[in-house]
């Protein structure tokens, strides 16, 4: 009997595919023989070559929100030769089914999502009573119907030392002093951004301490990232649109410590076991939190929140604006002595 190949249809945000390390893990604890591969966007593709448990990426080359329906099912014919015992599509929508129904995999496992009668042939449902936390339903997707849900294993990228170092010259950070990474960035909306007045107040606590203070995201998260530097009164290391995804980990992997938005690289963050407190505006911190005991979730729980929404609804953002930097520089204290334990929320 050959060793058997699975194929998983990833996510196009950097968060979920981080959590989605958590299913990798267990589908290799159950089977370690199981081969897997990995269709991804190029935007969170680069992620999986630092998870050990997958055996090949496949670059879905098709733009965010195209249908591109040709393009998904050529994709899935080219891989009919790796014989695929099965799929996991974690994506619910219907054109992510395409390629693993067209790769011949004959078991497609997923959530019914828009419709994928005939798409997806072992269609799993969530618990009713509520929404699952991310993960876990990234989880139950490599369990039997009926099994009971595990723990789930936190994700861990694996960095890359040297490049890290290397980038960390490029740039001019010494890695010998102190480091807070600020993540400042949310690409889902304004919502989830702290403002940049709180983060600078972060900053100036810090440098006064003799840290050193850098400023990741991408191009979008420029703007922010000058507001924090014009008001921190110190200079941060602004790299926001400067590195790639995989240069940010390693980067990231040099911090002492970090403070984020509910964001892509709140998750890296954990992944990497850094002490971090974690912002949370219009999201919930039980939904998708840091998988990390490193991590504490800092929130107001106000009344009005979580809302989920993009933009705040009230017009006031309370949740974020009130969110006072002594608050999050309490946490993040209390975090980089934390060493094990539970992923705390701050009440």
């Amino acid at each position: 009997m050959g060793t058997s190949r699975a194929l998983i249809v990833g996510p196009a945000w950097v968060g979920d595919m981080i959590m989605a390390h958590s299913l990798f893990q267990l589908l290799k604890a159950r089977d370690p023989e199981r081969v897997l591969d990995l269709i991804a966007p190029p935007a969170t593709l680069p992620l999986a070559t630092r998870m050990p448990e997958i055996a090949d990426t496949i670059a879905l080359n098709v733009a965010h929100g195209r249908l591109a329906l040709w393009e998904r099912l050529r994709l899935g014919r080219r891989l009919r030769e790796r014989t695929y015992a099965q799929a996991y599509v974690l994506p619910r929508s219907y054109k992510s089914a395409l390629p693993a129904w067209t790769s011949g995999a004959a078991r497609r496992t997923g959530y019914l999502g828009e419709g994928r009668f005939g798409l997806i042939n072992d269609i799993r449902s969530e618990p009713a009573g509520g929404k699952l936390p991310t993960v876990e339903r990234f989880l139950l997707l490599g369990l039997e119907p009926g099994e009971t849900l595990p723990q789930p294993p936190p994700p861990r990228l694996r960095a890359d030392p040297e490049a890290g170092r290397k980038c960390a010259g490029r740039f001019g950070i010494d890695i010998a002093a102190p480091l807070l990474a600020l993540c400042p960035g949310a690409e889902y909306g304004p919502a989830k951004r702290w403002p940049a007045r709180h983060f600078a107040k972060l900053a100036r606590t810090y440098h006064g301490r003799g840290w050193q203070v850098i400023v990741l995201g991408g191009p979008r998260d420029r703007e922010i990232a000058e507001g924090i530097g014009a008001l921190s009164e110190r200079a941060c290391i602004d790299l926001t649109g400067q590195t790639t995804l995989l240069e940010a980990v390693d980067l990231m992997a040099l911090a002492t410590a970090v403070v984020s938005n509910d964001s892509g690289l709140m998750h890296v963050a954990a992944s990497l076991h850094k002490p971090m407190a974690a912002v949370f505006g219009s999201s919930d911190p039980h939904h998708t939190p840091p998988l990390d005991d490193r991590a504490i979730a800092v929130t107001l729980n106000l009344e009005c929140s979580p809302c989920f929404a993009r933009t705040c609804p009230l017009g006031h953002l309370r949740c974020l604006e009130d969110l006072a930097p002594e608050r999050v520089e309490e946490a993040l204290q209390a975090t980089i002595g934390l060493s094990r334990g539970a992923v705390r929320s701050d009440p």
